[in-house]
């Protein structure tokens, strides 16, 4: 491959990129609360017939051509995976709004363009061989598994933050209940109040209660969409409470604890791992650079001792 190719792909990478991130950037500072759509809308003198035309081209008939593509590559995925996908997705709570079809079809099309542009590359060498024109295969593997990796990173993230505020959610919900308040108003005291994931769980399981779902169903859903034993473990106990009419309030105080313990016990656990996690940087890093500092002025010394030594 020829150095100004290379230049080339190089360049056009970094231009994606940094357009991509303009774009993102642009996006967030500009974006329009409820509020403010409310009031422009409101302030337009024809806001039924003008409101979509007062959306910017890009929203209103690019990005939706985007998503129909995206969902169209989407629907050629298999059924387990769509079922795979869509468990990992409603653990992740849905980054960025994407949508089984929509995730199945970024990771198509990041397969098609990598593979497209390392066919690109490979053709553009001067002399490409039978098995540099194969190379587009596995980049476009590659890529195509990575979008699963982000998506596993996420979930894992969100569960980390789950079992961090289980703990205090327990004791702000068992404060409601001794105050007289229900279990079903503390959970939606708790996602008022609180901006985080478990608040956010806790207001699905609200609402979930409220369009008539059984509080069992709902607390099941709970344990699905969060898959942490911890939360499998309070749900267990609550239905087993609610089941043998014993007092939520106290199976609320035994689980707060419970939590605030098992919480202690991981913090330990993660202390116990840093002196394994520190060795690789230790012995690869931090101990070359230390012996060069400290033995590297008396290389030459000895050098010349012993040439001298020698004669």
């Amino acid at each position: 491959m020829s150095p100004l190719t290379m230049a080339l792909g190089t360049g056009l990478l970094v231009c994606l990129s940094c357009g991509l991130a303009i774009g993102g950037l642009r996006k967030w500072a500009s974006a329009e609360t409820p509020k403010q759509r409310l009031e422009r809308l409101s302030a337009s003198q024809n806001p039924v017939d003008q409101a979509e035309l007062e959306v910017p081209f890009l929203d209103r008939a690019i990005k939706p051509w985007l998503r129909r593509q995206v969902q169209a590559a989407g629907r050629l995925a298999p059924s387990y995976n769509m079922e795979r996908l869509r468990q990992n997705l409603v653990r992740a709570n849905y980054p960025y709004g994407l949508t089984v079809l929509d995730f199945f079809g970024v990771k198509l099309l990041a397969g098609l363009l990598m593979a497209a542009v390392t066919l690109f590359l490979v053709a553009s060498g001067p002399t490409p061989s039978l098995k540099a024109m194969l190379l587009p295969v596995p980049a476009a593997m590659v890529a195509f598994l990575v979008p699963d990796f982000w998506l596993g990173g996420r979930v894992r993230q969100r569960q980390q933050g789950l079992r961090r505020s289980l703990a205090d959610a327990l004791d702000m919900l068992t404060i409601c209940v001794d105050a007289g308040a229900g279990l079903d108003s503390g959970m939606l005291k708790i996602s008022e109040k609180w901006k985080n994931a478990i608040a956010n769980e806790f207001g699905k399981v609200v609402a979930e209660i409220r369009i008539g779902m059984s509080r069992r169903e709902a607390l099941q859903n709970l344990v699905w969409r969060t898959d942490i034993p911890e939360v499998g473990s309070f749900v267990a106990v609550l239905l087993q409470a609610e089941q043998f009419g014993l007092s939520i309030a106290t199976v609320l105080h035994t689980q707060s604890e419970q939590m605030r313990v098992r919480r202690w016990q991981r913090a330990e656990e993660e202390a116990r791992k840093v002196p394994i996690k520190l060795l690789f940087p230790l012995i690869f890093f931090i101990f070359p650079a230390l012996l060069a500092v400290t033995i590297g002025p008396t290389i030459p010394i000895m050098i010349n001792t012993f040439a001298q030594m020698a004669k």
